[in-house]
């Protein structure tokens, strides 16, 4: 612990009560989480068993797991790391019963779903098979908002929505005639399970006794309200997030849950990591005054001491075309300046429709790209 800053330091030791980490980009969040996972087993005394932590790609709990392993060796044994889905899924298998599910349940990925979706409206209308993707994202949308179908179904007035509930309790059916969940389900199911059985949901309490999350603004509906069932009235809870750093609106995270934090639990302790390792000074006040524009709960500034670093520049261009092209113009001239490799430079753009019109410059080029 001797390699954590002061606030990162506070992030780790306090467990009074429900904390959010407020963690800016490069300030270390995930030593912060480790090496808490290391506190709570070795100094406060719960067993590895009981303490969960959870995130939202499998590469994240994998790194997570290696470097608490590193810390704990032998007093990680039990311990829980792993997305949220996976969290669900152990969850499920253990109350399957409870579920209506059968042994050996299926997992229907996102292929799957489309699949099934197709067939089911090819089948009531005919040829309208091709609006499987729209009415799969509005299905997905619904889970994760906690909509059943049957909710959906007395809701909807257009046409649209209509046709979009009705197959929603269709896919509903046939996800159970054929013993399988969707991803979705993962996360809907336990919690409207611990919604009607207090009891199983009170045996999940006793067994997580400590829950660290992980990206906590990219948290949907039914995630938090996950997290809010396991913790109940204990309060052992660390989460860190980060507002700025939301990028998964579009499949229903709700950056707003940071805020919802502070009325569910008013106890809440808020711990600001500022201090940022991965960029120089002049980076940082550029993105402090661009981040200041955001809509604000949890201000606050980042900072380096990585020294005050080289002038930035920003071009302006004409359109897209004249964009894509300066930027290839200017890998070009920094690779015969420099002498650098073309593996050296990486291209960031804000949405996927914008890449093929620089996928094509490059190519216009022959500029090699992965």
């Amino acid at each position: 612990m001797t390699t954590l800053n002061p606030r990162q330091r506070e992030a780790v030791r306090y467990i009074d009560g429900p904390l959010l980490v407020l963690a800016g980009a490069g300030s270390g969040k995930t030593s912060v989480i480790t090496q808490k996972i290391a506190y709570l087993v070795d100094t406060c005394g719960i067993n590895a068993s009981h303490v969960a932590a959870v995130t939202f790609t499998n590469k994240a709990a994998r790194e997570m797991k290696e470097r608490v392993g590193k810390l704990l060796r032998s007093g990680a044994e039990g311990l829980t790391v792993s997305t949220f889905h996976q969290l669900g899924l152990k969850i499920i298998r253990a109350e399957r019963r409870e579920l209506g599910l059968k042994s050996g349940f299926s997992i229907f990925d996102a292929e799957d779903t489309r699949t099934l979706i197709r067939d089911l409206l090819i089948q009531q209308h005919g040829a309208e098979g091709d609006q499987a993707n729209t009415i799969a994202q509005r299905i997905s949308s619904w889970k994760n908002d906690r909509v059943l179908p049957e909710q959906a179904l007395a809701a909807a007035t257009s046409p649209a929505d209509i046709l979009c509930a009705q197959a929603y309790l269709r896919y509903k059916r046939a996800l159970k005639a054929y013993n399988a969940l969707d991803f979705d389900d993962l996360i809907l199911l336990p919690t409207i399970l611990f919604e009607h059985h207090p009891a199983i949901l009170e045996k999940w309490q006793n067994q997580i006794h400590y829950l660290l999350v992980d990206e906590y603004q990219d948290t949907n509906s039914s995630q938090y309200l996950l997290v809010r069932q396991l913790i109940g009235m204990r309060g052992g809870l660390t989460v860190v997030g980060d507002d700025d750093q939301s990028i998964y609106a579009w499949r229903g995270a709700r950056p707003e849950n940071l805020v919802q934090l502070q009325e569910d639990f008013p106890a809440l302790n808020v711990v600001k990591l500022e201090q940022n390792y991965r960029s120089t000074a002049r980076i940082l006040k550029a993105a402090n005054t661009l981040i200041a524009n955001n809509p604000h709960v949890f201000d606050k500034q980042l900072w380096s001491e990585l020294g005050y670093g080289e002038p930035l520049r920003v071009l302006r261009c004409n359109d897209e075309q004249h964009e894509a092209d300066q930027v290839v113009a200017e890998i070009l001239d920094h690779k015969l300046r420099k002498r650098t490799r073309f593996g050296d430079y990486a291209v960031l753009y804000r949405g996927n429709h914008q890449s093929r019109l620089i996928e094509l410059a490059l190519q216009a080029q022959q500029v090699p790209y992965p």
